[in-house]
């Protein structure tokens, strides 16, 4: 995201992908209380209503339509897949359907807290509800009779009666069974996991707090201007002041709450997590455990901040995560062992490879450096240090040393790179464009700033720029840049499509992140929601209809402002890139490795399905024949490059987890293609010139 802070004007743009918490229980208590607001909060409520009114890029009023849609918000918070809630707790709601925005005005949460308190209360009655199936024993769940589940409730009709959510759920503790079944656990096993997983959900419920309620309550407010306008409690503020420092102890990854999961979102770059290269993103974390010999505790259903306090630990201890891969069908878990550390400035760094490629018998050079986030030391810079790190200092320096080793070209890296500095980015962009504007930045009355690179300095090499979807902010600057000069091609997926400007507001309790701008490429487009397209589109596993803006409830609008003159380097013609992308095409037509992602990712989308049977033998048939397709695309694979066939998807799995730190061609098929597609780039310029 783009990101400042008030009191500090340093902009920062990363990726919408922050970890967000939800406050942590102050208080422990033997029954279930009715929670009320205190007095902070109808200050704080007044506080939020008058910044976002005045302060937020989008201009709301506090009036009858948005509370209207704040109501709808907050039940979608509390209850987006509809299985706790029934109808006539919905239709009892409507009398604050046209009063939320008066509560507001006046600094009044107390309607925010009474949905609150009865949804607690339905949480209560459907946590005994299954502790009560569980006393009868599981068996007589009867796992052999054939009915459906709905996976997708997010429209499903509210219950009109206990008995109708007693059936949702008796199919949901049936089809949580199984998959623990398919992870080699007994019924009795089962069971005791289960109970206690649910009577820790219980007791938890019991110590939840006021300020538990008015978080969420204040949440489903700052969603209805954009996704990326967040309420931080003072819990969650100094959680996220130590993610923004990367000086937090753990395994750097980035989670959020998935109903009842943990979902890892993504990896820190150069973190314990993704340096050990087995937790990937999407993964669920349903367990965690101490050291090598501790019991792991079953985490599902807990509070994010409660699990990521129990990830956190001391640098060099380990902590033991037991996953599920997310999919459609009876999962099975494995356990990861991570070893805590910082993420240090110096391992995110730019990184460089010389690559050496035969084609037509001659032996060409190609640089590449990834970057995996646009930093700078700004402490050092403050402090008027000469030799401070950054993004492009760093690069520069690269560049010149693979120049000297005679590259024909050079690759930017800019996978999984969700943003950063945006000095470094308008600074980056500096290095390879004679010089001109770079960036727009429109602020709330449509004022709009011109960043530019004003150094005549650049680096005048055939350039491409690899993107994929986790590409954002930051990334989509440079990118935008180079392919608005017509200076590089643009390998790889559409990015992530995140063109809004955020800043840190310090309220009497708590502080809240707004967005206050939006930026756009000096061609005048946005980059919200659709991102930069690539010139040569390649396969990538993150599914767009999953990730990136364009799926976010409530984001801004795409939208345009005037062009900005600029001069065209002319080095990407369209004649070159038609040749170019049939080159291409030919290859992932034959190319083993290419087919392969593209069958993989097809094979993910075929998955997706609305209901699942809570039959066993019905889900042990598609999870076998699931896994029977996988291994079958990995050995034709296989075949096709005359390796040796496996013969189970643990094989595989295996080979996956084996981490390396370097660049290796043969293990990232991308960016072997990228490396082709400029040779096929090289190639035409020559040929052109000649």
């Amino acid at each position: 995201m783009i990101f400042r802070t008030v009191k500090n004007p340093l902009v920062l743009l990363t990726a919408a992908l922050l970890l967000s918490l939800n406050g942590i229980a102050q208080a422990v208590t033997t029954q279930l209380e009715q929670l009320a607001p205190d007095a902070i909060h109808s200050e704080t409520l007044k506080a939020l209503a008058k910044t976002l009114r005045f302060g937020h890029y989008k201009k709301r009023y506090l009036d009858n339509a948005l509370s209207a849609e704040l109501l709808d918000a907050q039940i979608q918070q509390l209850d987006s897949s509809r299985l706790y809630f029934l109808q006539h707790d919905i239709e009892s709601f409507e009398t604050y359907r046209s009063k939320l925005d008066d509560a507001i005005r006046n600094g009044d949460p107390s309607p925010a807290f009474s949905i609150y308190n009865r949804y607690q209360q339905r949480v209560e009655e459907r946590l005994n509800y299954l502790l009560g199936e569980i006393e009868r024993g599981l068996e007589h769940l009867d796992f052999d009779r054939d009915e459906v589940m709905d996976t997708d409730r997010e429209t499903a009709p509210w219950a009109t009666t206990t008995e109708q959510l007693d059936e949702l759920w008796r199919k949901r503790l049936k089809s949580t069974v199984l998959n623990l079944k398919f992870s080699d656990k007994s019924t009795d096993e089962a069971a005791k996991i289960l109970r206690t997983r649910y009577q820790n959900q219980l007791n938890r419920l019991h110590q939840n707090t006021a300020e538990d309620a008015f978080s969420l309550f204040a949440n489903a407010y700052t969603s209805l201007y954009d996704p990326h306008t967040q309420y931080f409690s003072p819990r969650t503020s100094e959680n996220f002041n130590i993610n923004m420092r990367l000086s937090l102890e753990g395994i750097g990854a980035v989670l959020q709450n998935q109903d009842e999961h943990t979902k890892v979102v993504r990896l820190i770059p150069a973190g314990p997590a993704d340096k050990q290269g087995q937790l990937k993103a999407a993964d669920l974390i349903i367990g965690v455990g101490q050291g090598e010999d501790e019991p792991i505790v079953d985490v599902v259903g807990w509070r994010l901040d409660e699990v990521v306090d129990l990830i956190r630990g001391p640098k060099n201890s380990t902590v033991r995560l037991e996953v599920q891969r997310e999919g459609s069908e009876g999962k099975t878990t494995r356990t990861i062992n991570i070893v805590r550390n910082e993420v240090k400035l110096e391992e995110q760094a730019a990184q460089k490879k010389l690559i050496e490629m035969m084609r037509d018998g001659v032996k060409h050079k190609i640089g590449v450096i990834s970057i995996p986030t646009f930093y700078i030391d700004f402490r050092a810079l403050q402090a008027g240090e000469a030799n401070y790190r950054s993004t492009t200092r760093d690069v520069e320096q690269l560049l010149s040393e693979l120049l000297k080793e005679g590259i024909e070209g050079l690759i930017i890296d800019l996978r999984n790179n969700g943003g950063g500095s945006l000095k470094e980015a308008v600074e980056l962009s500096g290095l390879f464009i004679p010089k001109g504007p770079v960036v727009q930045i429109k602020d709330t009355v449509g004022r709009i700033r011109v960043e530019s690179d004003l150094d005549p300095k650049f680096f005048d090499i055939p350039l491409q720029v690899i993107v994929n979807r986790l590409s954002a902010s930051a990334s989509e600057i440079f990118a935008g840049a180079i392919k608005d000069y017509n200076r590089g091609l643009i390998v790889g997926s559409p990015t992530y499509g995140k063109g809004t400007v955020q800043a840190l507001y310090p309220l009497n309790h708590g502080q809240l992140k707004l967005t206050q701008q939006m930026f756009y490429r000096i061609s005048g487009i946005s980059t919200q929601n659709k991102g930069v397209e690539p010139h040569i589109s390649l396969p990538d596993i993150y599914d767009p209809e999953q990730i990136g803006e364009s799926t976010a409830k409530g984001a801004l609008p795409w939208d345009a402002v005037k062009p900005l003159p600029h001069n065209n380097s002319n080095r990407v013609l369209g004649s070159q890139l038609t040749a170019i992308e049939l080159r291409h095409n030919e290859r992932a037509a034959n190319e083993p490795d290419l087919i392969a992602i593209q069958a993989e990712i097809q094979h993910r989308r075929d998955r997706k399905i609305d209901s699942l049977p809570p039959n066993e033998h019905t889900l042990r048939q598609m999870r076998e024949q699931n896994e029977a397709l996988q291994l079958s695309i990995e050995n034709r694979r296989r075949s096709a490059k005359d390796l040796p066939k496996l013969t189970s998807l643990a094989e595989l799995e295996s080979e996956r987890t084996q981490h390396n730190e370097t660049i290796n061609l043969e293990k990232d098929t991308l960016l072997r293609e990228s490396t082709e597609v400029m040779l096929d780039y090289l190639s035409i310029q020559t040929t052109v010139m000649h």
